[in-house]
């Protein structure tokens, strides 16, 4: 029995959550390489701020880098565009953008490339906590579960909400969508991961209903699940800070990837 072997770590994405990822493996983990994998070349100064990053501008090049786990963090065009690939050269991939398996093709690629390359895709809970008890309570028959989104006006900016409501000129509780988790995880790629991460833990996206509300009334991202079924009632309640960086995504939702991370690289192998 010894230690992981996880020695090189792939990072697609520096937003404001690979940045978090980063500086967490770099502070917190020794003797580990990263490569980040942009789509231009870096700014000089991100040089100088990440001096022991290796860089590289294409899947090929990073699969030629030969990580032993890669982490995505760039959005619902970097799973699409990116992770088969990885899956089928048989390599790991932890995705923080878990709405992208809303749509049941891109869904069954992905099952399809990680049986093909013998490979693990690891999905992350996000902003929410609780989903072992629905996973567990899914098993003796669920009836509802319904999930509650709450965020300041300025984190739906950029989002479809900013088309249809002054964003700026919300001053009470406004609910800016209704539907299923599947249109949800689609229509807010950049907002709703969460509500993907609650449909697979329960009655998947088609039979969860979501609810996302601007709320001046509150500064930070709100999440809400209620379960109903053969077990009894189900409720989880999460209040999170959201990143500095971005007010879009919860500061839980960067701690859950690497909480995912923290355990690959101290599982052991046999």
């Amino acid at each position: 029995m010894s230690m992981s072997h996880i020695k090189r770590v792939g990072v697609i994405g520096f937003g404001a959550m690979g940045k978090y990822v980063v500086h967490s493996l770099q502070i917190h983990t020794k003797n580990l390489e990263l490569c980040l994998l942009l789509n231009t070349t870096p700014q000089a100064e991100v040089f100088e701020e990440f001096e022991s990053l290796h860089f590289v501008q294409n899947v090929d090049d990073l699969i030629q880098w030969k990580p032993d786990l890669v982490i995505e963090c760039a959005g619902h065009s970097a799973v699409i565009n990116h992770v088969p690939l990885l899956l089928k050269a048989g390599i790991d991939v932890v995705i923080a953008s878990i709405g992208a398996l809303a749509d049941v093709e891109i869904n069954q690629q992905l099952q399809d490339s990680a049986e093909q390359g013998n490979a693990r895709l690891i999905l992350v809970s996000g902003a929410i906590g609780g989903l072992d008890a629905l996973r567990s309570a899914k098993s003796a028959g669920l009836t509802t579960v319904d999930y509650r989104g709450r965020k300041p006006p300025k984190a739906w900016k950029g989002s479809p909400a900013e088309n249809e409501f002054d964003l700026d000129q919300i001053h009470e509780p406004t609910s800016i969508f209704k539907g299923t988790a599947a249109e949800a995880a689609i229509k807010f790629p950049k907002n709703a991961n969460v509500t993907a991460a609650v449909a697979l833990s329960g009655l998947g996206f088609y039979e969860t209903t979501v609810e996302l509300i601007a709320d001046p009334t509150i500064q930070k991202n709100i999440h809400e699940v209620s379960a109903v079924g053969s077990f009894g009632n189900l409720d989880i309640s999460l209040s999170n800070n959201p990143l500095p960086e971005n007010p879009k995504t919860s500061w839980l939702a960067a701690l859950s990837i690497e909480e995912a991370v923290t355990k690959q690289l101290n599982s052991l192998t046999f």
